[in-house]
C-alpha cells in the first residue's frame, strides 16, 4: 500500500469513527449529549498525547500549582471538551435570544452597534468554554460578520463540521495565504466584520509574553483593525454548569492608528494576551490547554517536562 493510499485508509477510519460518535450523539438530547461527551472525554483524555501537552502548559502558566491541583485541573478541562463535542451537533437547539436560552448575555448594547449600521469590526476571542456559542450568538443577533476557522485535517470531518455550523448560521471562511487576507480586506471594506480565534500558536506571527512566556501570536486581526480603523471587538464565553452559559461582550479595544503600523501592531497583541490571560484565570479548566501553545523550548526552560 502506498503512502498515499494508506493516509486515505486512515482517514476514512478515522471519519468512520467520528461519524458513528456523532450519530449517535446527536440522537440524544442536548443534555444528555453534553454529559456523555463529558464522561468520554474524561475517560479517554488522560490517556493521549494532549494529556501531557495540557498538563505541561498548565505547569507553565502555574508554576505553583500542587500536583492535586494539576489532577483537579486536567480531569476539570477533559469535563468541559468533552462537553463542547457533545453540545456540537445541538447548537442550534439552544434557544440563543429566546426565553428558553441556554446563555444569558451581558453588553449586548455593544454587539448591536454592528448591526446595520455598515460599521465593520475585528471580532477576537479564545477558546473559552464552548466557544461555538460566541460566533452563533454573533449571527444570530443580525451582525454581518464573517467567522475565519482552520479546516479540519480530514476532509469529511470538515465537512461535518462546516454543515452543523451552517445550521446555525454561521458563514465559515478559511483565509489561505495572500488571496485569503485579500478576502477578509474586502468583507470589512463592504462594511462587514470578521470574527477570528487569537489566543493559539501562530508561526508567522508577532512574538509576546502570554503568562510570562513568549511565543508566536496571530497579528492577522490586529493588522486588519488597523488598515481599516476598525475596533477589535472583544468576547467570552463562560460555563455555568452543564449546557448552560454566560456570554459577555467588552468594549471594545481601539490601536493607537498614530503610531506606525508594525509598532501598533505589537502593542496590541501584547494587550490582546493580556486579555487572554485575565478570562483564561477566571475559570482556567475551560481554556484549551491541549494545544502547543508555547514552543518546547519554553517547557524545557521552564523544568515543566516529566
Amino acid at each position: 500500500m502506498t503512502a498515499g493510499r494508506r493516509e486515505s485508509f486512515f482517514k476514512r477510519i478515522e471519519s468512520w469513527a467520528f461519524h458513528t460518535y456523532w450519530n449517535r450523539i446527536s440522537r440524544m438530547s442536548l443534555d444528555e449529549a453534553s454529559n456523555a461527551g463529558a464522561g468520554f472525554a474524561r475517560t479517554l483524555g488522560p490517556i493521549t498525547s494532549a494529556h501531557k501537552t495540557a498538563k505541561y502548559n498548565m505547569r507553565l502558566a502555574f508554576p505553583r500549582i500542587t500536583p492535586a491541583e494539576e489532577r483537579e485541573m486536567l480531569d476539570a478541562m477533559w469535563d468541559n471538551l468533552g462537553r463542547v463535542v457533545g453540545e456540537f451537533p445541538h447548537l442550534s437547539a439552544m434557544g440563543l435570544f429566546t426565553p428558553e436560552s441556554r446563555a444569558e448575555f451581558h453588553g449586548l448594547d455593544i454587539l448591536d452597534r454592528y448591526v446595520g449600521t455598515g460599521l465593520p469590526g475585528v471580532f477576537v476571542s479564545g477558546h473559552f468554554a464552548n466557544w461555538e456559542v460566541m460566533p452563533a450568538a454573533i449571527v444570530r443577533r443580525g451582525v454581518d460578520c464573517r467567522v475565519t476557522y482552520r479546516p479540519a485535517n480530514n476532509i469529511w470531518v470538515d465537512d461535518t463540521i462546516v454543515k452543523a455550523r451552517a445550521d446555525y448560521g454561521v458563514r465559515l471562511f478559511a483565509p489561505k495565504g495572500p488571496s485569503g487576507g485579500v478576502s477578509l480586506m474586502r468583507i470589512l471594506a463592504k462594511g462587514g466584520s470578521v470574527a477570528m480565534m487569537n489566543d493559539q500558536k501562530y508561526e508567522t506571527g508577532v512574538e509576546a509574553p502570554f503568562f510570562g512566556h513568549l511565543c508566536k501570536t496571530a497579528d492577522g486581526p490586529s493588522r486588519l483593525a488597523y488598515r481599516f480603523k476598525a475596533p477589535l471587538q472583544t468576547m467570552t464565553v463562560k460555563r455555568l454548569a452543564g449546557a448552560n452559559f454566560t456570554v459577555d461582550i467588552q468594549e471594545p479595544m481601539m490601536m493607537d492608528f498614530d503610531l506606525p503600523v508594525d509598532e501598533a501592531v505589537h502593542a496590541s497583541v501584547v494587550r490582546i494576551n493580556q486579555f487572554m490571560e485575565e478570562n483564561i484565570l477566571k475559570a482556567p479548566e475551560q481554556w484549551f490547554w491541549v494545544h502547543a501553545r508555547w514552543p518546547k523550548k519554553a517547557w524545557i526552560d521552564a523544568g515543566v517536562m516529566d
